[in-house]
């Protein structure tokens, strides 16, 4: 295995170590956003009942025939029906039409609707003892929404895979899926390591900084629909490296950890992770973040983001966020791509894939246009902020002129999305 990936191979790995999630039932709100496990049926008709798809009249079609507003044919209206309201006992006959609202169920006899705005009343009101002339023919059916319609009871309404929407949550109320078994969210336990790391309700003293990073990763795994679970900061101490790992490979799906992944003397991330698990690579071709850290405690996958905030924001769209998907049993596990060209000069070292922070824009000739968002000190997360991109150039190449066409990771449309 080489001592360093390219992106393509160390992704692969990380897919290598996760698998799909199994499944939890839960009330069918909580399901919103997330993948079905198993198929959702239906436990009714629906539509249950013929009902009206508009306020008008139900009728008879043959007896409306050839109305028209300069020869309306006039019929007595003999009901007034509701949504809700039992038809039973009510039948339209000859030259006769009930006063139907949307939604009401269609009494026996009429085969059609016609919509209010093409009535006017001749005697009375148009409630029940009116005469109502019809200023349009409909057709056998208008406006009739019919039973089962959309599904028939014991039909596959939402079959498992599928992401669940609000439509889809909608259908599956209407067809008695009070709660419903989808894949579980992954648990991620996020570890901040550095002696330097203080919270952030703490002012940092002399050579202290705050644990940004808990908060960006814990973020991005909510973003990503997954559970953050934030231990306390691990001090350089190798010993209380060891114990934070093994608690979190006791109680979470997957393991993230910043800082700590380098060759510093206090680097203690890969020592511990082999003492206590596997070590499958820790160095990609990558700029920012070149040291990325994969592996797995006692089954637990385990990935090792380096300290600087954008190294790490970078490495987890990269690596962590498409895993998670897979975990929740997504099918689509990586952000659109934007084919853009660049609006400035851009230099760049040639052994690495270069992921800049940046914002990718309509032109003025309808053509992308990606522009650098700040400045791209993998230190500093405003670039990030301020981008909704990332700018990929690739490895082999270190100039790059205004106008060269490139690739653009969307970090502001989803997975899937066309």
């Amino acid at each position: 295995m080489p001592e360093t990936m390219t992106v393509e191979q160390a992704r692969e790995l990380v897919f290598e170590r996760v698998s799909v999630l199994p499944s939890e039932e839960v009330p069918l709100l909580e399901a919103l956003g997330r993948v079905l496990a198993s198929d959702a049926s239906s436990d009714i008709d629906v539509a249950p009942f013929d009902n009206s798809a508009m306020d008008g009249f139900a009728v008879r079609a043959s007896d409306v025939a050839g109305a028209s507003e300069d020869a309306p044919v006039t019929l007595d209206v003999i009901a007034h029906i509701g949504a809700g309201d039992d038809v039973a006992g009510i039948t339209v006959g000859p030259a006769q039409a009930a006063r139907i609202m949307t939604g009401a169920a269609m009494p026996a006899g009429a085969d059609s609707v016609v919509m209010v705005e093409y009535t006017r009343p001749v005697e009375g009101d148009g409630s029940v003892g009116s005469r109502v002339a019809f200023l349009r023919a409909p057709i056998v059916g208008e406006h009739v929404r019919r039973r089962g319609e959309e599904v028939r009871a014991g039909d596959v309404v939402i079959g498992a895979g599928d992401v669940l929407g609000p439509a889809a949550i909608g259908l599956l109320a209407a067809t008695g899926n009070a709660s419903v078994a989808v894949h579980r969210r992954p648990r991620v336990a996020i570890i901040s390591t550095g002696s330097e790391l203080v919270e952030v309700d703490q002012a940092p003293g002399p050579g202290k900084i705050r644990n940004s990073n808990s908060y960006s990763i814990a973020a991005q795994v909510i973003a990503a629909g997954g559970v953050p679970v934030r231990y306390p900061i691990v001090p350089d101490e190798i010993a209380a490296t060891r114990t934070a790992f093994e608690r979190a490979a006791d109680e979470c799906d997957f393991i993230v950890t910043s800082g700590g992944v380098s060759v510093g003397d206090f680097d203690y991330v890969k020592p511990v992770l082999e003492e206590l698990g596997e070590l499958t690579f820790c160095k990609v071709m990558m700029r920012p973040g070149n040291p990325q850290t994969l592996g797995s405690i006692r089954g637990v996958p385990f990935f090792g983001l380096p300290g600087n905030p954008t190294s790490t924001y970078v490495g987890f769209e990269i690596f962590v966020r498409p895993a998670l998907r897979l975990m929740q049993g997504f099918k689509h596990l990586d952000r659109p791509m934007t084919k853009a060209v660049l609006g400035h000069d851009v230099k760049k070292k040639q052994d690495r894939r270069y992921y800049l922070r940046g914002r990718v824009e309509s032109g003025p000739g309808g053509e992308y246009i990606a522009t650098l968002s700040g400045s791209q000190s993998s230190a500093l997360l405003t670039a990030a902020h301020r981008g909704n991109c990332l700018v990929v150039l690739p490895e082999g190449e270190g100039f790059f002129e205004a106008g060269t066409p490139v690739a653009c990771m969307r970090l502001d449309i989803e997975e899937g999305t066309p």
